[in-house]
């Protein structure tokens, strides 16, 4: 029966990390007893950011085959494991019926009712405004993240504004435009950022800021193609001075300096603690099957020397894995690293991907926020003799991006907004350990792969109303 619910009606929140605060379960048969108090909104606030840890998502390996595996950066070497459900996102071998689908379609859906929930119970109930204001624009963020993830990775999905009460309701709904729930997420994220805060007290770190709208919202935009409202967003990100560039790479990851002042939104993890830990795979024990860095990036990284190769890649025999992911094993067998999803190195190369695409200018706005992540890579700085027009500059922010932002879930979402992903994917498709490899197995990809498949169980359940994407 669990896969015919388009997404979870009944709503079991598990307990948080003390980090933000413990969660009493609550389920459909006490919800008209409960948000009653600010208390209760602060619970149901903290199950929407709970649910960005599932494994399917940003933790464990959800996330990471829908982001990085896909792409050039990293590939599956277990091409049977579970079937090779996780090794097929990897060689372009996906089926409907990929049991990881339906799992990370359901847990996008459950967080949305969990947003759903807060926006449509919290104007009943008493709270100083100001708080109430946050909560809000908490889960706007929230939302508008998770209908991102669910639009680039099938195009048009269900747009779902209000709050599931009756389990039959969720069968009748089909797929809204692409168009409709970008402009939901620019809704969204427009109240966030006007809704947030830009810091929080220690106590509560991990909460969104409006930093962290902002810097979706020019993401979006970018991803939209509206350079213009990306540069604007951007800057004004960067001109209110709440994030820097930390002096070292290799910094930005450690797992002793978390959520620190290049960290724009991280989901939270921490190990030792039930539930709350991040359940990846130990990479140091040459484990990392699901997501080891290709041949194709380690050769990459080895043509453009700098900071960023040791600080990303280890190198042991036979088994290179991410240095971003690395941590001692807590008493519960779980990892303490966070998962970074937004940063301000990544703000910067969106703000000068989008002023040279307004237009190209020698040695101007551009160069200088390009460089900057370069001097603190400690590689060589571009002048306009080494990038005379907008195309090569285009191509050096292509390389950059990938080079600083290497395993942290940018690279395929990068490849499609930019139409790259066919050619590129294509040049790197022999399979193995050929040095230019960026899967386990040779593949072609095709146009319509673009869009990953509908899981077979959500259009089953919706009686045909939700149509497959083409080519599946």
């Amino acid at each position: 029966m669990k896969y015919l619910y388009f997404f979870l009606f009944i709503l079991l929140i598990q307990s948080c990390s003390e980090d933000f605060i413990e969660l009493t379960p609550i389920s459909d048969l006490n919800t008209g007893n409960f948000y009653k108090t600010e208390a209760d909104i602060e619970q149901a606030v903290i199950a929407a950011y709970d649910v960005l840890q599932d494994g399917s998502q940003y933790g464990g390996n959800g996330f990471d085959h829908f982001m990085e595996v896909r792409s050039d950066n990293t590939f599956n070497d277990n091409t049977t494991q579970n079937g090779g459900a996780r090794a097929n996102f990897d060689n372009f071998n996906l089926s409907s019926n990929n049991l990881m689908l339906n799992e990370t379609w359901n847990s996008c859906y459950q967080g949305i009712q969990r947003c759903n929930i807060v926006l449509n119970r919290i104007e009943k109930v008493k709270m100083t405004a100001s708080i109430a204001n946050i909560r809000r624009g908490e889960v706007k963020f929230l939302r508008a993240l998770t209908y991102f993830n669910l639009v680039r990775i099938w195009g048009d999905v269900p747009l779902v504004l209000n709050e599931i009460e009756d389990p039959f309701e969720a069968f009748g709904h089909t797929r809204n435009s692409s168009d409709q729930i970008y402009n939901q997420i620019v809704e969204d994220l427009q109240d966030a950022s006007t809704l947030l805060p830009a810091k929080y007290e220690a106590t509560e770190v991990g909460r969104a800021t409006n930093g962290a709208a902002l810097t979706l919202l020019g993401k979006v935009y970018l991803t939209r193609r509206q350079f213009t409202q990306a540069a604007s967003t951007l800057k004004q990100l960067i001109n209110d001075g709440n994030y820097q560039l930390l002096s070292s790479f290799a910094a930005v990851f450690s797992v002793t300096n978390k959520n620190n002042a290049e960290s724009i939104f991280e989901v939270q993890y921490k190990s030792g603690t039930s539930g709350e830990g991040n359940n990846t795979i130990d990479p140091t024990q040459g484990q990392d099957v699901n997501n080891k860095p290709s041949p194709n990036i380690i050769q990459l990284f080895q043509q453009n020397p700098d900071d960023r190769f040791a600080a990303s890649v280890q190198l042991t025999t036979g088994y290179p894995y991410s240095k971003k992911r690395i941590d001692v094993r807590g008493t519960d067998g779980s990892f303490g690293f966070n998962t970074m999803v937004l940063r301000y190195a990544d703000v910067l190369l969106m703000y000068a991907e989008a002023l040279n695409e307004i237009g190209y200018q020698a040695d101007g706005e551009s160069f200088v926020f390009l460089n900057k992540i370069r001097e603190r890579a400690n590689a060589n700085s571009y002048t306009a003799k080494e990038l005379p027009d907008q195309n090569s500059f285009r191509e050096a922010i292509a390389l950059e991006r990938r080079l600083e932002l290497a395993f942290e879930n940018h690279r395929w979402f990068d490849l499609v907004r930019t139409g790259k992903a066919i050619e590129v994917m294509n040049h790197a498709n022999e399979g193995g350990l050929s040095p230019n490899a960026a899967s386990a197995l040779p593949f072609t990809m095709q146009a319509y792969q673009v869009l990953y498949p509908l899981p077979q169980a959500q259009i089953d359940a919706s009686g045909g109303r939700l149509v497959q994407n083409p080519g599946y």
